[in-house]
């Protein structure tokens, strides 16, 4: 049914190619964006919405956003990519941080269906993959009928629930650049329980490390401490040049200033930004070993 206008109660189509699903989009910009679909049901449980009278457009058509590629110093993950596929495809060792994350978003019933686009553009603030992404310098491709443009993932999302996608915009593609035999990165996460559990904290970390073992560039990311991920830029200054053996002992609480954590039923405010601190010390150690 490719290409095709169904009525199911609400307004469906499912294009077969990137040109028909941006003329549906203009066509109506309100539509929803159906990829994996984990987020659908969840944003409207407990509220006044009558989901026959929106209109879907359904991306899972689109073949060729289910590949993961390289070229040009980039590696490319295509819109339609599931958890599931980053954990099984044979990447290079900086991804152990997005792999560690991906086993955390959900069961593995969400991991096969859920995309890494989705869990970006849902910018939820306990979202597992965005810090992971952004320790990774991912960088956003939308693309409308206008043509192609890149964001940082960092200026992508906004905020709760808000992202800089414009109405005729699809994001068809997170680029992540490609890294040193010496970069490394990680991911920890804590959680009232140990799977399936919203994040009270998250981290991710990732270093470059030349050969004599010192930091060349550091990225450090904390999740679900803010209404955005937010990196830690004094700490990733400050981390230049240290040994890895070494790396964990720079880490101050002066650093954690960017965070903003609320009072919540999963944790204080206090109890947010010390466990912040420990899991970026605990992660800096893993990356040391």
């Amino acid at each position: 049914m490719n290409g095709e206008l169904v009525e199911v109660g609400a307004r469906y189509v499912r294009p077969g190619s990137l040109s028909e699903a941006l003329a549906f989009l203009v066509a109506e910009p309100c539509a929803v964006l159906l990829a994996g679909g984990t987020d659908i049901y969840p944003a409207r449980v407990g509220k006044p919405v009558d989901l026959r009278g929106e209109s879907l457009i359904d991306l899972t058509a689109l073949a060729a956003w289910r590949s993961i590629t390289r070229a040009d110093g980039l590696i490319r993950i295509g819109a339609a990519v599931t958890w599931r596929q980053v954990l099984e495809e044979p990447l290079p060792d900086y991804f152990f941080g997005l792999k560690a994350a991906a086993r955390e978003v959900g069961g593995q019933q969400i991991q096969n269906v859920g995309t890494l686009v989705g869990n970006v553009c849902n910018a939820s603030p306990a979202a597992d993959g965005v810090p992971a992404l952004m320790a990774l310098e991912a960088q956003v491709e939308l693309a409308s009928l206008a043509g192609v443009r890149t964001l940082a993932l960092r200026d992508f999302v906004l905020g709760n629930r808000k992202t800089a996608r414009r109405a005729d915009e699809l994001v068809t593609a997170l680029l992540i650049p490609e890294r040193s035999a010496g970069s490394r990165a990680t991911f920890l996460k804590l959680g009232s329980r140990k799977y399936l559990v919203i994040s009270i904290v998250m981290v991710a970390v990732a270093l470059d490390v030349d050969g004599a073992g010192r930091v060349t560039q550091a990225r450090v990311v904390v999740g679900a401490c803010s209404a955005v991920a937010q990196h830690l830029t004094e700490l990733e200054a400050a981390l230049q040049g240290i040994g890895l053996k070494e790396v964990h002992t720079v880490v101050a609480e002066h650093h954690f200033g960017p965070l903003s954590p609320l009072d919540d039923v999963r944790g204080t405010r206090a109890y947010r930004l010390h466990a912040a601190q420990e899991l970026v010390v605990r992660a800096l150690q893993e990356l040391a070993r």
